[in-house]
């Protein structure tokens, strides 16, 4: 979860490499935008208090940059902040935004573009809603609606190392990404470090994001129960901690009664109690990058072999239509 803290160190310090660069003559851009959009996204123009598309539209929905359709912010985010503009919380990923310093109108400000074409999209502010804080203050005319359902979803759970839930769920069918990190705590950006006290409340965890087309959230579900140890309090084999528990962050009322039903489901498949923890999702703050990757890096380390091979071996053998295909082989 991006900070103000962050927005800063972009904007001093260079921004985050775009997934891609579109880059095109401004006559191209006029061929293809209207007026009112090339004002706006080309020439840093800004569109009236509350005559935006955008304004009052809360249903579901992606939204993307008007000049060359990257997807930029999710409904989900989106909140009603009383300026007369859409507002949103955080950006779909890091590197989505372009930050610059914009002291126009006698004012210092934090510009927002579109990372991929530099489209000029409005302002982020410190004054949003926590965990945080964050408003990204955007033009309709910037954005295109992409999708009214998204086809894409995220899920964040721990069950214990988050080096093995990785490993795991990187195997799974329609699973675009995994990403370690940490959820459920009471500080901003924690440490591995910090973590590893048990005193910030954060759980090690993963987010997932995958395709609701290829995998559903309640076989992502029974694979979570079914490859680590839901009837162990803060505690997976060896690590010990509230950092370890089994824990479900749900993201609305679906996601958790999805959660419960699978939870029940599961219950008959083990001699004690399931323990974990479901909660409502806050804040996921991405892991240090050693983390990632580690069990394709490391595979043959003493932890890997004896801890996470196991778990990849009873995935395979109980899951194996909902494998990748080379997952398979």
């Amino acid at each position: 979860m991006l900070t103000w803290i962050d927005v800063i160190k972009f904007t001093n310090n260079g921004n985050p490499a775009p997934d891609r660069r579109v880059e095109k003559s401004e006559e191209e851009w006029r061929e293809i935008l209207t007026p009112g959009q090339f004002q706006v996204a080309r020439l840093k123009g800004t569109e009236r208090a509350g005559t935006g598309e955008f304004c009052e539209r809360h249903e579901p929905g992606l939204y993307g940059c008007v000049c060359c359709g990257t997807p930029l912010f999710d409904s989900r985010v989106k909140f009603e902040s009383g300026t007369g503009w859409p507002s949103f919380t955080q950006p779909v990923k890091q590197n989505a935004i372009k930050y610059e310093k914009d002291t126009s109108y006698g004012m210092v400000r934090v510009e927002v573009m579109c990372n991929v074409c530099d489209a000029h999209q409005g302002h982020v502010f410190p004054d949003g809603p926590e965990p945080s804080g964050l408003r990204y203050c955007v033009n309709s005319a910037s954005m295109q609606l992409l999708e009214t359902e998204r086809k894409e979803a995220t899920l964040v759970l721990g069950g214990g190392c988050f080096w093995c839930t990785e490993a795991v769920f990187q195997r799974v069918k329609g699973v675009k990404s995994v990403v370690s990190g940490y959820a459920g705590g009471m500080i901003k950006n924690p440490t591995y470090r910090e973590i590893t006290t048990g005193r910030t409340g954060h759980a090690e965890v993963i987010k997932i994001t995958y395709d609701k087309d290829q995998v559903g959230l309640a076989d992502l579900l029974r694979i979570f129960f079914t490859t680590h140890d839901p009837t162990t309090l803060n505690r997976q084999g060896y690590d010990v901690g509230t950092q370890y528990r089994s824990v479900i962050f749900y993201q609305d009322e679906q996601e958790q009664a999805i959660a419960a039903q699978v939870m029940d489901e599961m219950a008959q498949y083990f001699d004690d109690p399931i323990v974990t923890e479901l909660s409502q999702f806050m804040a996921f703050y991405e892991a240090e990058d050693y983390h990632k990757d580690y069990y394709n890096q490391n595979e043959n380390a003493p932890y890997c072999t004896a801890i996470i091979s196991p778990k990849i071996q009873k995935l395979k053998a109980q899951f194996t239509g909902l494998l990748k295909s080379e997952v398979q082989r």
